[in-house]
């Protein structure tokens, strides 16, 4: 088949959604049935899950980024950058590529994989004073951090600025914000060692949340086990409160209490990325609602998933249940939904999806985790082989179970080196200069762009070379 007539799919995000879908179709598909394309700012898949680990310096960075370029078998096209808007009618993709590009891909079939980009709340100061856990290069960043608030308090002569150094925050009591917690202070707690002159005692970590518990889709039992953990260990767990206002040397929280600190790492929930938006399609509490095939109801060819789109919960049985954003449910549905765009180009029928939960893990660190596979409560080391032991498995390549063994296994071994980078040391970055959310387009500029009727090449906004323009990371 001559290579111009192939049918055009193309896959937006490379995260559990997207790659899932793309490695699927590359196995299934013959060369000639269709062409491939893949879009996303960074060549690699993210593996969220153990981000936190990677801050606390458990694991490299290297070890969760997945290159999709390192077999040489696969034959899908990269487009490095991010998609900034979608034309519906023109079946077009409006790309900002990583050298700040604008290009229209025209495509016959689209799988929408966005993922999604940190939540956040009209709270003065929030995004120019908090960091976010949603990207390699937070992880990092904020590793380095929290080391540097070590050096810098121990070289204070100051004893208010000491201490504010020394306290930490995080905001949000789900699996992000408990993970990472629980590792850095992990972290702190054993490089503190390290600096006879800092009293251990001055090192303070709050987890707040708006909630009335901690993680509630793990049970009132495990929840409290988690809770319990975290406080033997020394961190306040605040429930029920949030954040008033945050500046860069201090933090309120909305019960009046007043916390000196420079540290405060926001992991509130998350929400579908802006490229959904520029659709001008229906939407459920922000995702796109699809079927349960997952497809765009009244759109030839569009299919949506992971993060990104309200999937029915078939498995479940109750109206309007929709699938959770987990990394379980999306990995999942990419093969789901490469073998209905399959079908859709074989003349087939499409097939619902449906997947029963398998359970949830909580990697505290150490030697504590709570897990409850299949409905089994764990708590300790039986808990913590079930985490490690999922996260290992779930893994893509065989490179990169290695390279997450090895670094568990010298961890144990010899600890930490407490090193820190000093990458960016003289220029801060926060939350809002990781995630470039206003790189998007409106559906009237999208359109505008596409019929080439308005010059709005120019006033998307910043470039994506560096960000989660496509926000594919949870996809």
């Amino acid at each position: 088949m001559d290579i111009v007539t192939r049918p055009r799919i193309l896959v937006v995000g490379a995260g559990f959604a997207g790659v899932g879908c793309v490695r699927r179709l590359e196995r299934k598909l013959s060369p000639g049935e269709a062409e491939i394309t893949l879009v996303t700012p960074f060549s690699y898949q993210l593996y969220l899950p153990l981000l936190p680990q990677v801050a606390s310096g458990v694991l490299t960075p290297q070890s969760i980024a997945v290159s999709l370029r390192r077999s040489k078998k696969y034959r899908t096209r990269i487009i490095p950058g991010g998609a900034i808007g979608v034309d519906l009618k023109s079946k077009v993709c409006v790309i900002r590529t990583i050298n700040d590009e604008i290009v229209n891909e025209p495509y016959d079939y689209i799988v929408l994989a966005p993922g999604s980009v940190t939540r956040t709340f009209d709270i003065p100061g929030l995004t120019e004073h908090a960091f976010g856990m949603k990207t390699l290069a937070e992880a990092a960043y904020i590793r380095d951090h929290v080391i540097s608030q070590l050096d810098l308090a121990d070289a204070s002569h100051d004893p208010a600025e000491r201490a504010s150094r020394l306290q930490f925050v995080v905001v949000g009591g789900g699996y992000a914000g408990t993970e990472t917690a629980a590792c850095l202070q992990l972290l702190t707690h054993n490089a503190v060692k390290r600096y006879p002159r800092l009293d251990p005692s001055l090192i303070k970590w709050h987890l707040i949340d708006i909630a009335p518990k901690l993680m509630p889709e793990l049970g009132d039992k495990l929840g409290r086990s988690a809770q319990e953990v975290l406080r033997r260990r020394g961190i306040e767990v605040s429930l029920g409160v949030s954040i008033d206002k945050a500046g860069p040397e201090e933090v309120t929280f909305t019960d009046g209490r007043v916390v000196p600190t420079r540290t405060l790492i926001w992991t509130a929930g998350v929400v579908a990325s802006p490229l959904i938006a520029t659709l001008g399609a229906e939407t459920v509490r922000g995702r796109l609602a699809v079927t349960s095939e997952m497809c765009l109801p009244g759109q030839d060819g569009v299919f949506a998933l992971g993060d990104a789109a309200a999937v029915p919960d078939e498995a479940k049985g109750e109206e309007g249940a929709v699938c959770p954003p987990t990394a379980q449910h999306a990995m999942r549905q990419g093969t789901a939904v490469a073998d209905n765009v399959m079908a859709a180009l074989r003349g087939r029928e499409l097939k619902p999806y449906a997947h029963k939960d398998l359970g949830l893990v909580v990697d505290l660190g150490g030697t504590d985790a709570v897990s409850k596979p299949m409905g089994v409560e764990l708590r300790g080391l039986p808990a913590q082989a079930v985490a490690r032991g999922y996260h290992w498995m779930a893994l893509r390549t065989g490179v990169a179970k290695a390279r997450v063994l090895t670094n568990w296994t010298l961890n144990a071994l010899a600890g930490d080196d407490f090193v820190r980078t000093g990458f960016q040391a003289r220029r801060p970055a926060k939350l809002k200069d990781f995630e470039y959310t206003d790189s998007y387009l409106t559906p009237e500029q999208v359109r505008a762009h596409v019929e080439g009727t308005a010059g709005t090449a120019g006033t998307a906004g910043p470039g994506l070379e560096g960000g989660p323009g496509a926000g594919f990371e949870a996809g």
